[in-house]
């Protein structure tokens, strides 16, 4: 595993605690590196024993629990075919890069796709066409080594993953009250809604399945719910209907809806706005004001000299643009309505005038950044512009809900999609006074505090509960304790306001995993402060699920069944390709499983799982292989 950020080290503890893997980390020279993450005792452990790293400075490898104190790995500054070769790549399993620099990932796996065809490769990239384009390439270049041009035969694959995509549907599903937490990937929507603890005495409604129960303190402002270590009063996940029945007064999270989507909508044309747009509604008047009264002046006209009504008018605008004869020697009555033509006439030169210039005004604003309109609220306010917040700001749109951004740098990558998509954005440090009002912070729906820093993040949200005590708020923060120490502490002193902590790393890592491991995950939906996951998964070659029914292949606390995928597998671009054409490839899917259904070995299923239940598929699928 190549990198060193939050994501690396989150999964490095993923890939050791949950599927017991050796890991091999290189990372850049300690200049460059930045802070782990605090992610609880366990998993912090099981991220720094790993089996070895790469010291460059002294030009070995080896297995290391800990660095010496008197020894600073000073690792490769790049991923080079040696730096590869003597890690041990040629023999890897799995290779995961996951630099927060898209190119620094497609020249390492270009080497190490040419040092070792076999290898399963994970690249973290966040350009989404050129990561298609490259995950192609890198299949067809396996596919020829392998020697029949087929990579189905091969254990080798190419998956390309976006932490900010991965994470981007579940901060956005957070920030909106009634909106259930959301699932997509290709095409696939999974719905699920976290329903609010039953009265006493009631059982929770399992819906059309139970993904989990929340935690039994979820009542307690105060309460760890949702933490590393609340045990048995934690969320519980895929409970049986034993454990549903007997949750009186805790809340649920059930599968409500199922329902397909094609491609998403277009955010506008071409960045053209509406002809309404174009005039203000004072010189829409004026315009109609003055077509009326030329449409007055040729019917006087017709009445006058008893002309044919297109003759009238046409005499009507000579007049008025000044182009006609004087009408000497003609009736009153012609000369009056000539003289009023031209006052006319007269009239409509400024107003031409300013609406020329009022519509170049609009085209040119149209490529700038809007201003929140006045009276807005019931928006989303979103704080910082980054590659995460980009992604959610897309998926807000995608959802209609209105948003209005805060930004400080003018230079933001995200800020070119808020103009795009016609967003309005206040520029500003978010923790100066004004900026947050400016945002009409006051009258919001919810507050999405996303900037890289905790404690801006976390002052914003502070000075944002300060102007409205029941405020929605979901922050990104950094470490896991932290983020714990902050949920419980905002939940005890606004404990009727709804709060969320999410770590972006947190999200993504299980499924930068599950692809490791050899499996497309699908996504994640978060419960509390733990992860559900989404996969695909062939049932050939899993006693767990071959030969036995839906209901049998249940198993508690570990997976579940949700449906099975009839569509022939024609290889994972393609299905992808057909669902962004025509949004109809996932219509294979059967989502109403009978329980004794029996699963053969050429079914596909959808399967919800836990990060542990999906590594004992994998880890059984995998010894049965490797004959170990």
């Amino acid at each position: 595993m190549c990198g060193d950020d939050g994501l690396a080290h989150r999964l490095a503890a993923e890939l050791r605690g949950v599927y017991a893997e050796q890991v091999t980390l290189v990372v850049p020279p300690s200049g460059r590196r930045v802070r782990q993450p605090v992610v609880g005792r366990a998993r912090a452990a099981s991220a720094a024993l790993l089996d070895r790293v790469v010291n460059a400075a002294s030009g070995r490898t080896g297995p290391s629990a800990e660095p010496a104190a008197n020894e600073q790995p000073v690792e490769a500054p790049e991923i080079t075919e040696a730096v590869l070769a003597e890690v041990g790549a040629d023999r890897a399993a799995a290779l995961a890069l996951v630099f927060d620099d898209d190119e620094t990932n497609i020249r390492a796996a270009l080497t190490a796709r040419r040092l070792n065809p076999r290898i399963r490769l994970v690249l973290r990239l966040y350009n989404r066409r050129l990561g298609q384009h490259i995950e192609e390439l890198l299949d067809q270049t396996a596919a020829v080594a392998s020697g029949d041009g087929r990579t189905a035969a091969l254990d080798a694959s190419t998956t390309v993953l976006s932490d900010a995509d991965t994470a981007a549907p579940a901060l956005a599903a957070t920030a909106l009250v009634g909106t259930s937490k959301v699932v997509q990937t290709e095409g696939l929507v999974l719905r699920a809604v976290e329903r609010q603890p039953p009265r006493p005495g009631e059982v929770a409604d399992p819906g059309l399945c139970t993904l989990a129960l929340l935690s039994a303190t979820s009542n307690d402002p105060a309460g760890a719910d949702g933490s590393e270590g609340s045990g048995e009063h934690g969320p519980h996940l895929l409970p049986d209907e034993a454990a549903v029945a007997a949750a009186t007064g805790r809340g649920t999270v059930v599968l409500e809806q199922v329902s397909y989507t094609g491609p998403s909508l277009p955010a506008g044309r071409g960045g053209v706005p509406p002809f309404a747009s174009l005039f203000s509604r004072r010189l829409r008047w004026s315009l109609a004001g003055l077509v009326g009264c030329v449409l007055a002046l040729a019917v006087g006209l017709m009445v006058v000299a008893d002309e044919h009504p297109l003759y009238a008018t046409y005499i009507t605008l000579l007049d008025l643009f000044g182009i006609n004869d004087p009408a000497l020697h003609q009736s009153t009555s012609r000369q009056v309505l000539q003289l009023l033509s031209g006052l006319v006439g007269l009239l409509l030169l400024p107003v031409l005038l300013a609406a020329v210039l009022e519509a170049l005004g609009t085209f040119r604003s149209a490529s700038a950044l809007r201003k929140p309109p006045r009276g807005l609220g019931g928006h989303v306010v979103l704080l910082g512009l980054g590659k995460i917040g980009t992604r959610v700001l897309t998926r807000l749109r995608e959802l209609n809900i209105p948003v209005v951004c805060v930004e400080s740098d003018p230079d933001a990558r995200g800020l070119a999609t808020a103009r795009r998509l016609r967003v309005p954005v206040v520029l500003g440090d978010v923790t100066q006074e004004g900026v947050l009002e400016a945002a009409k912070i006051h009258r919001a729906h919810a507050l999405l505090a996303l900037t890289s820093a905790d404690t801006t993040n976390l002052e914003a949200s502070l000075y944002a509960r300060s102007v409205r005590p029941d405020l929605r708020v979901v922050l990104r923060l950094y470490d896991d304790d932290f983020a714990t120490a902050v949920y419980r502490t905002l939940r005890a002193a606004h404990p009727r306001a709804l709060t969320r902590s999410r770590s972006v790393s947190h999200l993504a890592a299980p499924a930068f995993a599950g692809a490791m491991m050899g499996r497309q995950i699908l996504g994640a939906i978060p419960v509390e402060r733990r992860v559900l996951l989404f996969a695909e998964v062939d049932v050939a070659g899993h006693p767990q699920l071959e030969g036995r029914t839906v209901a049998e292949a249940f198993r508690a606390g570990a997976w579940r069944v949700l449906a099975l995928n009839t569509a022939p597998s024609t290889g994972r671009r393609a299905d992808r390709e057909g669902v962004e054409e025509d949004g109809a490839a996932t219509s294979g899917l059967v989502w109403d499983l009978p329980p004794s259904y029996v699963l053969g070995a050429g079914d596909r299923v959808v399967l919800a799982a836990t990060r542990r239940g999906l590594a004992e598929l994998l880890g059984r699928r995998r010894r049965e292989r490797t004959g170990a």
